[in-house]
């Protein structure tokens, strides 16, 4: 994540802008887990995102708040954590921030509208695949624009309906 702001300005303006542009116009997000068991931490004490946000997980857990940001843990799966982020957002667009797993959901259930992808430069070696296979075969895009950066580069996909 070093092409993200954090505290300090960012590498590039490019890069600034990008990080701004996934929540505008966000008015809630799912995420998984793992990516809040890792990330809560460091997000505190606002909580980061600033709206409300649906943990898919599990295990259940108290609802989470930290300043503006209130963690809610939904266990019946990830429709219908994003059916209540879609009533918690209140007609603003709901962000599927991740981990990966969680993605992979939402593209087979066809809950995807858009895809944001902001690739750095750098290989891990080892994770979860962000995309797998879907039941239905391929899941087609259509790029909306690219911004490339020397320290990432930011995809936006339409996902275009199932054939």
């Amino acid at each position: 994540h070093g092409w993200r702001p954090s505290g300090g300005p960012p590498p590039d303006p490019a890069d600034g802008a990008a990080a701004e542009q996934m929540f505008a116009t966000a008015g809630a997000v799912v995420l998984g887990r793992r990516m809040f068991d890792v990330g809560i931490g460091t997000w505190q004490p606002d909580g980061a995102f600033g709206r409300p946000c649906f943990v898919v997980t599990n295990r259940a857990h108290d609802e989470v708040v930290a300043g503006p940001t209130t963690f809610t843990f939904v266990t019946a799966g990830v429709a219908d954590a994003v059916e209540q982020a879609r009533r918690a957002a209140d007609g603003r667009d709901v962000v599927v921030a991740g981990g990966a797993q969680v993605v992979q959901q939402c593209l087979a259930l066809r809950l995807v509208d858009e895809i944001r992808l902001h690739v750095a430069p750098v290989l891990l070696g080892s994770g979860t695949p962000l995309f797998a296979p879907t039941a239905d075969g391929a899941v087609e895009l259509e790029r909306t624009d690219l911004v490339t950066t020397p320290h990432a580069t930011h995809l936006a996909l339409r996902v275009q309906p199932a054939a």
